[in-house]
């Protein structure tokens, strides 16, 4: 063991004892032996404690632990604080710009475990509301932490898509393009990219693109083919690229080959004898699909797991889109932990030209987020009774983020249940759970008579935490027996139900609602995230519950809490 690993360990120690509060004094001579170690120019592995103990700088307190570490790579006192410290807030130490004892803030006060929790909570902006922590803290971090993970490999769609358009501006400034269509996972709107792809037509371009790249600082390798040619990189935020050239008549072929997954090309070559021919001069991809005998498959729907349907049979229904959703569920104000007034909110809804609009402030056990006593409940309502004469005939429906309590019941007794026009069912603490405790929670919560909608079922935070693990098929028959509503939470973070369970809640008659869970204004642009994961799932117009009108939604609403009131 090196010299400037020992002092590793103990400045770790140092940093460990910090974030438990533990004694400055001690904490702060290990931070001193670590750094005379460090700086030491004889090693100290080898030698004996005694020899340890002689050494300048060491002394009698830390030689004992020292040649622990030389022979066991660690120490008692390091191993007790590991053990009662959580992986991800070691992650979090490792965050630049925060120290241990912002670090314990962030973990006792906001209850965040890991680097993917903090990154959530700073764009729900919740680090505003610390002692000691500011917007550019917060900034700070945010930068910190996406940086750490570009370097793994993966990439959350949004952060892929922005950099993607970032590369194909400067390929679009070049003179000759005729066709540009991106490919590959950003065109099947993956939630997580590893590679970013586009096809450009003609291929005699294909220098003065590398040229373009290379002038704004982007290297690039050319891969010649008989027939195309493709160059590859890596973009200056870190993500991987790779622009296909072809010429001009075989664009639609080379789209179609570049977008779909390995499997779905290769169920596609067995429903086509003739498939390399069958691409040569296609006019477009429907064409491709049409010599196939099969319906149009939309590109995000290019999965493993696609199906594919024959012409013989009915035509699938219209998936839903941006366009389609006509009302905005589950939305925080400044109420709780969002940003903007109820008012605010609900403004930027209609300004969307949506009729419908339902805040869901948290409730009352989420006292991280100011969730809502009863009291303020009631004052909440009030004011949305005044915004629904001021706005009419927009409608601000009556919502609540009820906390799923550890037990699986609901937040707040049943008289002030039974006031919300819906409530929106979510587990935000105690994560800690097996796949059969996690299941029965949200199942007890799902027959709850007011439970309306289940939200962010899983709780998972992409990239950062795979959520708990449940029993997938038992919540969704949970749901469509007691004709629950389930949430695609659209943050792009988190995406969740994921969309491979879609298809089995469709089978249930289950329908979906994709919910922002927006904390500001600007927030409702996650619902963009939310349709590409549905249609991923293969979501239809008609099962979209806030593709749905006012009326229906009003009236869902009504008979619900009736059925709940027993009236």
């Amino acid at each position: 063991m090196q010299n400037s690993e020992i002092a590793d360990l103990l400045n770790t120690t140092c940093r460990l004892m910090e974030l438990h509060g533990e004694n400055a004094f001690k904490a702060r001579s290990y931070q001193s032996a670590a750094f005379r170690i460090d700086k030491m120019i004889e090693p100290l592995r080898g030698k004996s404690e005694e020899e340890l103990s002689a050494t300048e700088g060491i002394g009698q307190s830390l030689s004992r632990k020292i040649f622990q570490i030389l022979n066991t790579g660690t120490f008692p006192e390091l191993e007790e604080l590991l053990n009662k410290t959580p992986a991800g807030v070691m992650e979090m130490m490792q965050i630049k710009g925060i120290g241990p004892k912002k670090v314990a803030v962030l973990w006792k006060e906001l209850g965040v475990e890991s680097p993917g929790e903090l990154l959530y909570a700073c764009n729900e902006n919740r680090l505003l509301t610390l002692k000691g922590f500011g917007a550019k803290t917060q900034e700070q971090i945010i930068q910190s932490i996406e940086f750490k993970n570009a370097a793994r490999g993966q990439f959350l769609y949004p952060d892929a898509e922005q950099s993607g358009n970032l590369l194909t501006e400067v390929v679009k400034s070049v003179a000759g393009i005729i066709h540009f269509s991106d490919t590959g996972e950003i065109r099947r709107r993956c939630e997580i990219v590893t590679l970013l792809e586009y096809v450009f037509a003609p291929m005699e371009i294909t220098e003065s693109v590398r040229q373009a790249l290379n002038g704004k600082g982007i290297e690039s390798n050319l891969i010649n083919g008989e027939s195309d040619c493709s160059l590859q990189g890596t973009t200056l935020e870190g993500i991987p690229f790779l622009l296909h050239f072809c010429k001009e008549q075989d664009f639609a072929g080379k789209l179609w080959t570049t977008t779909g997954s390995v499997m779905h090309l290769v169920r596609m070559k067995n429903q086509m004898p003739s498939f390399n021919e069958s691409l040569q001069n296609v006019k477009d991809e429907e064409e491709v699909y049409r010599n196939a005998g099969v319906y149009y498959v939309v590109p995000e729907m290019r999965e493993a797991e696609s199906r594919l349907i024959p012409l013989s049979e009915k035509r699938p229904s219209e998936l839903v889109t941006m366009a389609s959703l006509q009302g905005i569920l589950h939305n925080h104000s400044n109420w709780s932990d969002g940003i903007h007034s109820l008012e605010e909110m609900a403004e930027g809804c209609r300004s969307l030209h949506k009729t419908y609009f339902g805040i869901c402030d948290h409730s009352r056990s989420a006292v991280y987020a100011n969730g809502l006593s009863s009291e303020r409940v009631k004052a909440q309502h009030q004011e949305i009774d005044q915004l629904n004469q001021k706005l009419a005939p927009f409608r601000v429906f009556k919502g609540i983020e009820s906390d799923i309590l550890t037990d699986g019941s609901l937040d707040y007794p049943e008289d002030i249940l039974s006031s919300f026009d819906f409530i929106v069912a979510s587990v935000h603490s105690g994560f800690r759970m097996d796949e059969k405790r996690a299941t029965e929670r949200l199942i007890k919560a799902v027959h709850n008579p007011y439970t309306t909608i289940l939200g962010h079922c899983t709780g998972r935070l992409l990239l950062s935490r795979p959520g708990y693990p449940i029993d997938h098929k038992a919540v969704i028959d949970a749901c469509a027996e007691a004709e629950v509503i389930l949430e695609l939470n659209a943050h792009p973070y988190r995406l969740d139900i994921d969309w491979r369970w879609i298809e089995y809640a469709l089978s249930r008659n289950v329908m979906i609602s994709i919910n922002p869970d927006a904390h500001s204004v600007e927030g409702y642009r996650s619902l963009y995230y939310g349709v590409n994961s549905a249609r991923k799932g293969g979501l239809p117009v008609e099962m979209t519950f806030n593709a749905q009108s006012v009326e229906f939604v009003a009236e869902w609403f009504k008979k619900r809490n009736q059925k709940a009131s027993g009236s």
